[in-house]
Formats: structure tokens, C-alpha cells, sequence
């Protein structure tokens, strides 16, 4: 079974521990400090909250997820705060279909969960993605070996994986907000810059994207 066949399970009944129903404080400060602008496009969004934040600052932000119960969610919350954002039912590993490429990808615990085959095919579909010039910020959990829940990773790996081709802004400790009966988890906060320069864009920008209906 791969990563996002498991996770509609996780959204029947009651919602899964890391979502809290609001953005992860962690990114909200790193929003503040960062003052994001142009497009985003926050990988594995799940029912949207951190989506929604960046629409309310004023970027362009689509949220992507391979569950429809979370986008669902996420569509309902988008119409009832009257906020523009894009949710697109697909697969981050995966992301031909969109068709374009964006000013900033967001990863808030996706990536702490691949296996490394699939953390290898994250690389390029993340290249697939994110201009050159481009922002990539993840907040995922720290290793965790043998324990529940995700596996989490290393500094090392992570700037492994994103070496050739990606500046390290910086890595420091964070913590990954879940519900109260699960508590905080030790988690990296990290900025890193795609390197290269953006090639000129044809006339009428990035392509339309191909956006699968959400049921």
C-alpha cells in the first residue's frame, strides 16, 4: 500500500491527531517572518487550515491532497470564510497534472511520512513544481525510531535529499502541533531556496492545470 492509500482511513469518524483546526503556530510565525508573496502550493493539505491562512494574507495558495474527505472539509471552510484558494484532489508524487509551477511549495507533514523510495520521487516531483528562485518550508517531525506514529527524519537526510540543486535558509528545532491527548512532537522547521534563476515565461504564463473534481 502506498502513502496516500492509507491515509482516507485516517479521516473516517474523528479527525486524525495532527489536525488541530488552525494553522500550526510554528508556521504561523514562520509566515510572519518570511512575508510570502505570489503563489503556494501547500503539499498534502489535508482539510486546509494552513491553505487558508496563506489565501487570507493575500497570496495565491492551492492546497493538493489524495483524500477526498479532507478536501471536502477543506472546500466547506474556504466557502464559509469567503477566502480564494484552490484545492486539487492528486498525488505529491505525482505532480504533472497541475501543469504549472509555483513561487513556494509548503510541506506541513507529508514528507515525515514517505518511505525512501517515495522520498526520492517527492525530489523531483518537487523540481517539477517549484521555480527556480523558489521557497520550499517544511515543518515535519524529527526522526523516530521505533516509536508510534511517524518516522520522521534527520537533519542530515534532509539536506541529503535536497542536495544539487537547493540553498539551505535554515533548519531549527520546531514543534509539530497535535491534539491535546497526543501532545507535541519534537519537528524541523526548515527554509530552503531552489537555485537558478526563473527562465522567461511564453505569453499567458503557466498552463491551465488539470483539476480533478472533488466527490
Amino acid at each position: 500500500m502506498t502513502t496516500k492509500d492509507r491515509f482516507p482511513a485516517l479521516y473516517s469518524g474523528s479527525s486524525p491527531a495532527w489536525d488541530i483546526g488552525r494553522p500550526q503556530p510554528e508556521l504561523l510565525v514562520a509566515f510572519d517572518e518570511l512575508t510570502l508573496t505570489g503563489s503556494v502550493l501547500d503539499l498534502g493539505c489535508g482539510t486546509g487550515e494552513n491553505t487558508l491562512e496563506l489565501a487570507r494574507r493575500g497570496l495565491e495558495a492551492w492546497g493538493l491532497d489524495a483524500t477526498p474527505a479532507a478536501l471536502a472539509i477543506a472546500e466547506k471552510k474556504r466557502a464559509a470564510r469567503g477566502l480564494a484558494a484552490t484545492f486539487v484532489l492528486g498525488d505529491a508524487l505525482d505532480l504533472a497534472p497541475l501543469g504549472r509551477t509555483f513561487d513556494t511549495v509548503l510541506d506541513c507533514g507529508l514528507y515525515h511520512v514517505l518511505e525512501d523510495e517515495e522520498r526520492r520521487t517527492y525530489r523531483r516531483e518537487l523540481d517539477r513544481v517549484l521555480r527556480p528562485g523558489g521557497s520550499f518550508l517544511m515543518l515535519g517531525l524529527a526522526t523516530n525510531p521505533g516509536g508510534p506514529g511517524p518516522r520522521g527524519y534527520s537533519v542530515e537526510e534532509l539536506r541529503a535529499a535536497l542536495d544539487k540543486g537547493y540553498r539551505q535558509v535554515f533548519v531549527r528545532s520546531a514543534s509539530f502541533w497535535a491534539t491535546s491527548e497526543r501532545g507535541h512532537k519534537p519537528a524541523w522547521l526548515s527554509l530552503f531556496v531552489r537555485e537558478g534563476s526563473t527562465p522567461s515565461k511564453p505569453a499567458g504564463g503557466d498552463s491551465s492545470p488539470i483539476r480533478t473534481p472533488i466527490s
